[in-house]
């Protein structure tokens, strides 16, 4: 089981979330962090973010929102980079902030 550590601005966008919608994110990240491999719907890769980034999608009741995480550090899953979706596509700046993120992790 791989810790999961947290880039500092993700807990506090998770601290602003709903108890039912963080607690849905945590329980998939805590599945991710026993080596379980999720697939569609709960997550996708992100090879345009990096290779190895991964992209938990949760739908709740506020909303649908996007967590995205690194599977290939040896030591933890780093979690870089959360938002409320409210587009079809990923927006280029939400991108381009995990990118950023994901950078000052490693």
């Amino acid at each position: 089981m791989k810790p999961i550590r947290f880039h500092r601005r993700v807990e506090k966008e998770l601290e602003s979330l709903d108890v039912f919608t963080r607690a849905q994110i945590m329980e998939l990240l805590a599945l991710v962090s026993k080596g379980k491999s999720l697939g569609l719907p709960a997550s996708r890769p992100m090879s345009n973010v990096a290779q190895g980034a991964h992209e938990l999608r949760v739908k709740s009741a506020a909303g649908q929102y996007r967590v995205f995480y690194f599977v290939k550090y040896l030591d933890a899953i780093l979690v870089f980079h959360g938002f409320k979706k409210k587009t079809e596509t990923t927006p280029r700046v939400e991108i381009e902030t995990g990118r950023n993120r994901l950078r000052d992790m490693l």
